[in-house]
């Protein structure tokens, strides 16, 4: 899921039909997973055409994964398999691509272990404070999805030379707004679970309780 879009999670499902568009581009892109990275991986990533195909049929994923969420929620067609099977989908995905491009010695692993385990963490931290509200998206998280996608689709093609190295400045860009936009979230989390009307209401029982409790212990001692 995009960082620009709402928090799936924290969508109220409506009375939509389970088969509906947004659902389906989900399932596509799901489905997609398996033959993108048999395309990725065939002759040892060497094949030049599979490779390309590979990233079309990246590309076209990443499509539906920017259009499902904005369509469900524009036409009331938020449900509760869309909302489990989104982020499984878009985990699946950027994880089978970054996977596949360093077992394939195209990319460092510790890029690929970075992304996953930012990605993982972020989608612990928004069930994490999903009782209290949800985090608006910043400009930065907008950005790295895209720069993300944009420098695995590079990848992805057989480039070199110049094109090559740029290819990998534009990850390097992706990197450092994934690890920035990553502890950004971390902080307004934190944040979030300490201010929110909910965290409020607990915080007021909790000091209605030590008041009670002192004035028991006063009128005992009296």
């Amino acid at each position: 899921m995009p960082e620009g879009a709402a928090d799936p999670a924290a969508t109220p499902p409506h009375t939509a039909r389970l088969v509906n568009l947004p659902n389906a581009l989900t399932v596509l892109r799901l489905a997609v997973v398996p033959p993108f990275a048999m395309l990725l991986f065939s002759d040892g990533g060497m094949d030049v055409g599979q490779r390309i195909w590979a990233t079309v049929f990246f590309t076209l994923a990443i499509i539906t994964d920017r259009y499902d969420g904005m369509i469900a929620r524009r036409r009331n067609q938020v449900t509760e398999f869309g909302k489990l099977a989104d982020p499984i989908a878009d985990k699946a995905l950027t994880g089978t691509a970054l996977v596949g491009l360093s077992a394939l010695g195209l990319l460092p692993w510790w890029v690929t272990l970075l992304i996953l385990v930012r990605e993982v963490g972020v989608t612990l931290l928004r069930f994490w404070v999903i009782r209290h509200g949800v985090i608006a998206a910043s400009r930065g998280g907008k950005a790295k999805t895209v720069l993300q996608a944009l420098a695995i689709g590079l990848y992805i093609l057989p480039l070199g030379g110049l094109l090559g190295t740029i290819r990998w400045w534009v990850m390097a860009a992706a990197v450092v707004l994934t690890v920035v936009t990553g502890l950004d979230y971390v902080v307004r989390a934190i944040s979030l679970r300490r201010t929110s009307a909910r965290a409020m209401r607990a915080a007021a029982a909790r000091r209605a309780g030590e008041v009670g409790h002192g004035d028991v212990r006063r009128d005992t001692a009296a």
